[in-house]
């Protein structure tokens, strides 16, 4: 299939591993400027050479950590524009409702939403200027939970 990603450049979060890593994987292959991000390096350098291995021509790591304002600021000074951004970052944790806690939720929320918001803001603006912009924040990106019995 050609998605048409020549001279396109992508920008996955949570990309080190599972969906992340295949989302991340599949936009190289289709012929994308893959980014993919990290916060351990050998798992960062271990998946662009993972995706290399597929075929993915142009992919490269940037550590930082996402979730942060000082590591989205960090990702965006090392990745100034993006013509795709996929907001792939999410942190869950199987608990009672009743036991999560509001530093639960607020670290949830600065995760699974601020991250993806921040990062947002910085490309949508660049995208729109390009006529090309295309953003994903993966479904499995959300605080679950489970009702006490």
């Amino acid at each position: 299939m050609d998605l048409h990603l020549n001279d396109k450049s992508a920008l996955v979060t949570g990309s080190t591993a599972g969906i992340g890593l295949e989302i991340a994987r599949k936009l190289a292959v289709e012929g994308a400027k893959v980014i993919i991000t990290g916060r351990n390096k050998a798992k960062l350098d271990q998946a662009v050479d993972s995706i290399r291995a597929s075929g993915g021509v142009y992919v490269s790591g940037v550590l930082a950590d996402a979730a942060t304002e000082e590591g989205a600021a960090a990702l965006v000074r090392a990745t100034p524009t993006a013509d795709i951004l996929v907001n792939n970052l999410g942190i869950y944790e199987m608990k009672d409702f009743a036991a999560i806690t509001d530093a639960d939720w607020r670290r949830y929320f600065e995760v699974n939403v601020l991250s993806g918001a921040r990062l947002a803001r910085a490309y949508f603006p660049g995208m729109l200027e390009r006529n090309w912009a295309v953003s994903s924040s993966s479904p499995v990106n959300r605080a679950s939970s489970r009702l006490p019995r």
